[in-house]
Protein backbone atom coordinates (compact mmCIF):
# COMPACT_ATOMS: atom_id res chain seq x y z
CA UNK A 1 0.00 0.00 0.00
CA UNK A 2 2.68 2.28 0.77
CA UNK A 3 4.24 1.54 -2.58
CA UNK A 4 1.26 2.72 -4.34
CA UNK A 5 0.77 5.61 -2.01
CA UNK A 6 4.38 6.94 -2.73
CA UNK A 7 3.82 6.47 -6.82
CA UNK A 8 0.38 8.01 -6.55
CA UNK A 9 2.23 10.90 -4.61
CA UNK A 10 4.69 11.25 -7.19
CA UNK A 11 1.84 11.64 -10.29
CA UNK A 12 0.07 14.54 -8.15
CA UNK A 13 2.97 15.95 -7.41
CA UNK A 14 4.26 16.25 -11.15
CA UNK A 15 0.62 17.26 -12.03
CA UNK A 16 0.65 20.01 -10.10
CA UNK A 17 4.19 21.26 -11.57
CA UNK A 18 3.38 20.55 -15.14
CA UNK A 19 3.61 23.98 -15.58
CA UNK A 20 7.74 24.05 -14.77
CA UNK A 21 9.82 23.48 -17.72
CA UNK A 22 10.44 20.11 -18.54
CA UNK A 23 14.23 19.55 -17.73
CA UNK A 24 13.32 20.80 -13.76
CA UNK A 25 10.28 18.15 -13.90
CA UNK A 26 12.82 15.64 -14.87
CA UNK A 27 14.81 16.06 -12.01
CA UNK A 28 12.07 16.21 -9.54
CA UNK A 29 10.66 13.03 -10.78
CA UNK A 30 14.23 11.38 -10.39
CA UNK A 31 14.73 12.98 -6.72
CA UNK A 32 11.64 11.17 -5.72
CA UNK A 33 12.03 7.98 -7.13
CA UNK A 34 15.77 8.27 -5.62
CA UNK A 35 13.72 9.00 -2.34
CA UNK A 36 11.72 5.81 -2.65
CA UNK A 37 14.74 3.99 -3.49
CA UNK A 38 16.28 5.32 -0.88
CA UNK A 39 14.11 4.19 2.04
CA UNK A 40 13.33 0.89 0.45
CA UNK A 41 17.06 0.16 0.41
CA UNK A 42 17.62 1.11 3.90
CA UNK A 43 14.84 -1.44 5.20
CA UNK A 44 15.59 -4.42 3.11
CA UNK A 45 16.99 -7.15 4.26
CA UNK A 46 18.59 -8.26 0.68
CA UNK A 47 19.37 -5.75 -2.02
CA UNK A 48 19.26 -7.98 -5.68
CA UNK A 49 20.37 -5.54 -8.18
CA UNK A 50 20.92 -5.58 -11.71
CA UNK A 51 20.73 -3.46 -15.19
CA UNK A 52 17.98 -3.51 -16.96
CA UNK A 53 17.23 -7.17 -19.07
CA UNK A 54 19.60 -9.14 -16.75
CA UNK A 55 17.17 -11.72 -16.25
CA UNK A 56 15.82 -10.17 -12.83
CA UNK A 57 12.78 -10.74 -14.06
CA UNK A 58 13.30 -14.36 -14.39
CA UNK A 59 14.98 -15.24 -11.23
CA UNK A 60 12.16 -13.14 -9.19
CA UNK A 61 9.99 -15.41 -10.68
CA UNK A 62 12.12 -18.44 -9.58
CA UNK A 63 12.23 -16.96 -6.20
CA UNK A 64 8.84 -16.08 -5.61
CA UNK A 65 7.94 -20.06 -6.61
CA UNK A 66 10.31 -20.87 -4.07
CA UNK A 67 8.89 -18.85 -1.50
CA UNK A 68 5.51 -20.25 -2.41
CA UNK A 69 6.37 -23.92 -2.09
CA UNK A 70 8.81 -23.34 0.83
CA UNK A 71 6.00 -21.30 3.20
CA UNK A 72 2.70 -22.27 1.70
CA UNK A 73 1.57 -19.80 -0.20
CA UNK A 74 -0.76 -19.49 -3.20
CA UNK A 75 1.12 -19.49 -7.00
CA UNK A 76 -0.02 -15.99 -7.47
CA UNK A 77 2.01 -14.40 -4.39
CA UNK A 78 4.70 -12.58 -6.56
CA UNK A 79 7.53 -10.96 -4.56
CA UNK A 80 7.24 -7.75 -3.83
CA UNK A 81 10.19 -6.31 -1.55
CA UNK A 82 8.65 -7.13 2.07
CA UNK A 83 4.82 -8.08 0.70
CA UNK A 84 5.59 -11.86 1.66
CA UNK A 85 7.39 -11.31 4.82
CA UNK A 86 4.52 -9.92 5.84
CA UNK A 87 2.90 -12.94 5.55
CA UNK A 88 5.46 -14.87 6.50
CA UNK A 89 8.48 -13.30 8.70
CA UNK A 90 10.78 -16.07 7.63
CA UNK A 91 11.05 -14.90 3.99
CA UNK A 92 13.31 -11.96 3.46
CA UNK A 93 12.19 -8.42 2.35
CA UNK A 94 13.96 -7.94 -0.98
CA UNK A 95 14.60 -4.99 -2.70
CA UNK A 96 14.92 -5.28 -6.59
CA UNK A 97 16.54 -2.19 -7.85
CA UNK A 98 18.58 -0.91 -10.75
CA UNK A 99 19.57 2.01 -8.52
CA UNK A 100 18.80 4.15 -11.50
CA UNK A 101 17.83 6.73 -8.82
CA UNK A 102 19.52 7.03 -5.49
CA UNK A 103 21.72 8.79 -6.64
CA UNK A 104 19.37 11.91 -7.50
CA UNK A 105 18.60 11.43 -3.53
CA UNK A 106 21.30 10.99 -1.98
CA UNK A 107 24.18 12.91 -4.01
CA UNK A 108 26.93 10.04 -4.27
CA UNK A 109 27.41 10.01 -7.61
CA UNK A 110 31.37 8.56 -7.55
CA UNK A 111 30.89 6.01 -5.12
CA UNK A 112 28.89 2.84 -4.01
CA UNK A 113 28.45 4.34 -0.09
CA UNK A 114 24.53 3.87 -0.42
CA UNK A 115 25.32 0.07 -0.33
CA UNK A 116 28.39 -0.38 1.41
CA UNK A 117 26.39 -2.52 5.12
CA UNK A 118 23.48 -4.31 3.32
CA UNK A 119 23.81 -8.46 1.61
CA UNK A 120 24.01 -7.43 -2.06
CA UNK A 121 22.89 -10.17 -4.77
CA UNK A 122 24.57 -8.81 -7.88
CA UNK A 123 22.88 -10.10 -11.15
CA UNK A 124 25.43 -9.36 -13.88
CA UNK A 125 24.83 -10.39 -17.88
CA UNK A 126 27.02 -10.23 -21.21
CA UNK A 127 26.60 -6.48 -22.04
CA UNK A 128 26.01 -6.57 -25.25
CA UNK A 129 23.11 -8.73 -25.08
CA UNK A 130 21.98 -6.71 -21.86
CA UNK A 131 21.78 -3.59 -24.42
CA UNK A 132 20.34 -5.27 -27.49
CA UNK A 133 17.35 -6.60 -24.92
CA UNK A 134 16.95 -2.90 -23.87
CA UNK A 135 16.84 -1.69 -27.27
CA UNK A 136 13.61 -4.33 -27.43
CA UNK A 137 12.32 -2.70 -23.97
CA UNK A 138 13.07 0.86 -25.65
CA UNK A 139 11.06 0.28 -28.69
CA UNK A 140 7.86 -1.84 -27.44
CA UNK A 141 7.52 -1.53 -23.65
CA UNK A 142 9.00 1.58 -22.22
CA UNK A 143 6.54 4.55 -21.81
CA UNK A 144 7.03 7.97 -23.11
CA UNK A 145 7.58 9.82 -19.97
CA UNK A 146 10.19 6.90 -18.88
CA UNK A 147 12.32 7.43 -22.11
CA UNK A 148 12.61 11.28 -21.06
CA UNK A 149 13.42 10.89 -17.83
CA UNK A 150 16.30 8.05 -18.24
CA UNK A 151 17.88 10.29 -21.58
CA UNK A 152 16.32 7.52 -23.75
CA UNK A 153 15.83 8.47 -27.63
CA UNK A 154 12.38 9.82 -27.80
CA UNK A 155 9.39 8.19 -27.95
CA UNK A 156 8.64 7.07 -31.81
CA UNK A 157 12.14 7.88 -33.14
CA UNK A 158 13.71 6.11 -35.89
CA UNK A 159 16.68 4.38 -34.55
CA UNK A 160 18.39 1.90 -35.70
CA UNK A 161 19.26 -1.52 -33.29
CA UNK A 162 23.54 0.03 -33.78
CA UNK A 163 22.66 2.96 -33.32
CA UNK A 164 20.94 2.37 -30.40
CA UNK A 165 23.77 -0.07 -28.92
CA UNK A 166 26.61 2.68 -29.71
CA UNK A 167 24.85 5.82 -28.02
CA UNK A 168 26.47 6.72 -24.99
CA UNK A 169 23.72 7.03 -22.85
CA UNK A 170 21.79 4.22 -23.30
CA UNK A 171 23.58 1.27 -24.99
CA UNK A 172 26.81 -0.67 -24.86
CA UNK A 173 28.94 2.16 -24.05
CA UNK A 174 26.56 2.98 -20.95
CA UNK A 175 25.69 -0.56 -19.20
CA UNK A 176 30.01 -1.70 -19.74
CA UNK A 177 29.99 2.11 -17.64
CA UNK A 178 27.17 0.67 -14.92
CA UNK A 179 29.03 -3.12 -14.73
CA UNK A 180 33.34 -1.34 -14.31
CA UNK A 181 31.23 1.35 -11.58
CA UNK A 182 30.21 -2.02 -9.48
CA UNK A 183 33.31 -3.37 -10.07
CA UNK A 184 35.40 -1.11 -8.56
CA UNK A 185 33.42 -0.94 -5.81
CA UNK A 186 33.33 -4.67 -4.89
CA UNK A 187 36.40 -4.84 -2.39
CA UNK A 188 34.00 -2.29 -0.13
CA UNK A 189 30.55 -3.81 -0.35
CA UNK A 190 30.17 -5.81 2.79
CA UNK A 191 28.50 -9.29 1.49
CA UNK A 192 27.84 -9.74 -2.62
CA UNK A 193 27.00 -12.41 -4.02
CA UNK A 194 27.63 -11.96 -8.09
CA UNK A 195 25.49 -14.15 -9.86
CA UNK A 196 26.28 -14.38 -13.93
CA UNK A 197 23.06 -14.78 -15.88
CA UNK A 198 24.65 -17.04 -18.52
CA UNK A 199 26.05 -19.60 -15.01
CA UNK A 200 22.11 -19.45 -14.02
CA UNK A 201 21.21 -20.70 -17.90
CA UNK A 202 23.51 -23.36 -17.79
CA UNK A 203 22.79 -24.72 -14.03
CA UNK A 204 19.62 -22.73 -12.70
CA UNK A 205 19.46 -24.82 -9.86
CA UNK A 206 22.51 -24.13 -8.76
CA UNK A 207 22.07 -20.64 -9.00
CA UNK A 208 18.91 -20.94 -7.15
CA UNK A 209 20.34 -22.45 -4.57
CA UNK A 210 23.10 -20.70 -3.94
CA UNK A 211 20.95 -17.24 -3.73
CA UNK A 212 18.30 -18.43 -1.44
CA UNK A 213 21.32 -20.25 1.33
CA UNK A 214 22.57 -16.41 1.15
CA UNK A 215 19.35 -14.84 1.59
CA UNK A 216 18.87 -17.04 4.67
CA UNK A 217 16.11 -19.24 3.55
CA UNK A 218 18.30 -22.43 2.17
CA UNK A 219 15.85 -24.98 0.43
CA UNK A 220 15.91 -28.83 -0.26
CA UNK A 221 16.58 -30.16 -3.70
CA UNK A 222 13.21 -30.90 -4.28
CA UNK A 223 11.97 -27.09 -3.53
CA UNK A 224 14.74 -25.26 -6.00
CA UNK A 225 13.67 -28.36 -8.60
CA UNK A 226 10.43 -26.78 -8.58
CA UNK A 227 10.93 -23.66 -8.32
CA UNK A 228 13.28 -23.79 -11.17
CA UNK A 229 10.86 -25.91 -13.47
CA UNK A 230 8.01 -23.01 -12.76
CA UNK A 231 10.05 -20.39 -14.55
CA UNK A 232 11.23 -22.37 -17.24
CA UNK A 233 11.69 -20.15 -20.50
CA UNK A 234 8.28 -21.75 -22.31
CA UNK A 235 6.14 -21.39 -18.72
CA UNK A 236 7.20 -17.86 -18.31
CA UNK A 237 5.93 -17.25 -21.42
CA UNK A 238 2.30 -18.94 -20.83
CA UNK A 239 2.36 -17.31 -17.67
CA UNK A 240 2.71 -13.76 -19.19
CA UNK A 241 -0.16 -14.95 -21.94
CA UNK A 242 -2.51 -15.70 -19.50
CA UNK A 243 -1.42 -12.56 -17.45
CA UNK A 244 -0.93 -14.89 -14.06
CA UNK A 245 0.91 -11.91 -12.36
CA UNK A 246 -0.84 -8.89 -13.64
CA UNK A 247 -1.61 -7.42 -10.02
CA UNK A 248 1.85 -7.19 -10.26
CA UNK A 249 1.83 -4.22 -12.73
CA UNK A 250 3.07 -4.49 -15.97
CA UNK A 251 6.26 -6.31 -14.98
CA UNK A 252 5.12 -9.28 -16.85
CA UNK A 253 2.44 -8.37 -19.21
CA UNK A 254 3.49 -8.20 -22.95
CA UNK A 255 3.09 -4.96 -24.65
CA UNK A 256 1.20 -6.92 -27.59
CA UNK A 257 0.47 -10.47 -27.68
CA UNK A 258 0.65 -10.48 -31.08
CA UNK A 259 4.30 -8.90 -31.16
CA UNK A 260 6.67 -11.25 -29.68
CA UNK A 261 9.29 -8.39 -29.19
CA UNK A 262 7.04 -6.70 -26.94
CA UNK A 263 7.40 -9.64 -24.59
CA UNK A 264 8.83 -9.27 -21.36
CA UNK A 265 10.11 -13.14 -22.15
CA UNK A 266 11.26 -12.64 -25.34
CA UNK A 267 14.28 -14.91 -26.48
CA UNK A 268 16.31 -15.78 -23.35
CA UNK A 269 19.32 -16.64 -25.62
CA UNK A 270 22.92 -16.31 -24.32
CA UNK A 271 25.06 -14.79 -26.68
CA UNK A 272 21.82 -13.93 -28.97
CA UNK A 273 23.11 -10.43 -29.78
CA UNK A 274 24.79 -11.89 -32.57
CA UNK A 275 22.18 -12.78 -34.08
CA UNK A 276 21.24 -9.10 -35.44
CA UNK A 277 24.49 -7.18 -36.77
CA UNK A 278 27.10 -7.79 -39.73
CA UNK A 279 30.36 -9.55 -38.86
CA UNK A 280 32.23 -5.93 -38.78
CA UNK A 281 29.17 -4.54 -36.27
CA UNK A 282 30.13 -7.59 -34.09
CA UNK A 283 33.85 -7.24 -34.57
CA UNK A 284 33.18 -3.62 -33.23
CA UNK A 285 30.61 -4.62 -30.16
CA UNK A 286 33.62 -7.12 -29.30
CA UNK A 287 36.53 -4.95 -29.09
CA UNK A 288 34.77 -2.49 -27.09
CA UNK A 289 33.66 -5.39 -25.05
CA UNK A 290 37.12 -6.40 -24.62
CA UNK A 291 38.94 -3.02 -24.34
CA UNK A 292 36.45 -1.53 -21.90
CA UNK A 293 34.74 -3.86 -19.56
CA UNK A 294 36.79 -4.77 -16.14
CA UNK A 295 37.39 -8.08 -16.82
CA UNK A 296 36.08 -9.94 -13.21
CA UNK A 297 32.94 -10.75 -14.57
CA UNK A 298 34.48 -12.97 -17.32
CA UNK A 299 32.88 -11.16 -20.64
CA UNK A 300 36.00 -9.50 -22.16
CA UNK A 301 37.07 -12.12 -24.49
CA UNK A 302 35.81 -12.00 -27.75
CA UNK A 303 34.31 -14.94 -27.99
CA UNK A 304 32.06 -14.05 -25.39
CA UNK A 305 31.36 -16.28 -22.54
CA UNK A 306 30.63 -19.50 -25.02
CA UNK A 307 28.97 -20.18 -28.05
CA UNK A 308 25.49 -18.96 -27.85
CA UNK A 309 22.81 -21.17 -27.42
CA UNK A 310 19.14 -21.67 -26.69
CA UNK A 311 18.03 -21.24 -23.12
Amino acid sequence: MREIFESGLRHVLLGVLFLLPEKRRIAIDRWLRGREENRKLRAADILLVSWGKSGRTWLRLMLSRFFQIKFDLPERSFLEFDNLKRKRPGIPSVFFTHGNYLRNYTGHWDDKRDFYEKRIVLLVRDPRDVAVSQYFQWKHRMIPWKKKINSYPPHGADVSLYEFMMNPEVGLPRVIAYFNGWERELDKLKDVLIVRYEDMRTDPERAVADIVAFMGTPGNDAEVKEAVEYAAYENMKKLEQGKVFKLSGKRLVPGNKSDPDSYKVRRAKVGGYRDYFDDDQVATLDRMTKEELAPRFGYSSEAGPGQAREA
